[in-house]
């Protein structure tokens, strides 16, 4: 993976839009695949050239203005044109600095959620600290890394009900967690390359350069244990780590799931 992550993100939402998707007219057999780079530049009031210094690494300095105006000519929601300024001007390495070390009081209040899955995962998307019934739900993982489970895992595609759709949250969270912290750190370069290597799907899903943050969302498992459950999850930043998340995940009351959430928990 290049570190010309600025340019990456920018030719690959270059590619998801259509000449029609910014109102520009014309037979699509002459246009190539995605939108023009001189049809960016000029809708975003850029010259072509600079624009191509932009894509190519030559140029790592633009203004708030040119990144305003390119995430409005992308079509780039509220998330993504926070990562492309994150992208365009990355913290210093000093605030990006953060472990992957829980805290002793977090992991006390995870323990004392008897009743409800809770986990802290870290900037490479590993599970860094569960309580028990979290460690029960993800127990058949053979890893504590999210995206190697879900890519290469042959039971991860019967695991998860959805599976394309959690293995497409699972992409943007990597992207977006590597802006935040204001870089790639070796670990997630190594996970990357891995994944890219022996996953196409990864492969398909890391070059559309999809970024968001999970904040809020519904999962449904199918665990080896219990059967089907039906999860509600909110994604929590922890402030004292900059990196890390905590994931806290919920049965609606009175259904099948918090019933088999609570046998599970008695395993």
């Amino acid at each position: 993976m290049g570190q010309n992550r600025l340019g990456e993100f920018i030719r690959a939402r270059r590619d998801l839009l259509s000449p029609a998707d910014v109102g520009l007219a014309g037979p699509r057999s002459v246009r190539a695949s995605g939108l023009r780079r001189e049809d960016l530049a000029t809708l975003a009031g850029i010259s072509a050239d600079y624009l191509s210094r932009l894509e190519q690494g030559r140029e790592r300095n633009p203004s708030h203005r040119v990144i305003k105006a390119l995430a409005e000519v992308l079509r780039l929601d509220a998330e993504a044109t926070e990562h492309l300024h994150r992208l365009a001007h990355p913290p210093l390495a000093c605030d990006a600095f953060g472990g992957e070390e829980v805290s002793p009081e977090l992991e006390r209040m995870l323990g004392a959620w008897r009743d409800t899955p809770a986990m802290v995962v870290g900037s490479e998307l590993d599970i860094l600290v569960a309580n028990p019934l979290g460690a029960a739900l993800y127990a058949s993982a053979g890893t504590r890394n999210a995206l190697l489970f879900v890519f290469l895992d042959p039971q991860a595609k019967e695991f998860f009900v959805d599976w394309e759709v959690i293995a497409r949250r699972g992409v943007a969270a990597l992207h977006a967690g590597a802006a935040s912290l204001g870089g790639n750190s070796a670990r997630r370069e190594a996970i990357v390359e891995r994944l890219c290597a022996e996953s196409a799907d990864f492969a398909r899903m890391w070059a559309k350069y999809e970024v968001r943050q999970t904040k809020y969302e519904t999962m449904r498992i199918r665990h080896p244990e219990v059967g089907e459950l039906e999860l509600v999850y909110h994604t929590l930043r922890v402030n004292e780590a900059p990196g890390q998340l905590l994931k806290v995940y919920q049965a609606e009351p009175g259904s099948l799931t918090e019933k088999r959430l609570r046998e599970l928990a008695n395993l």
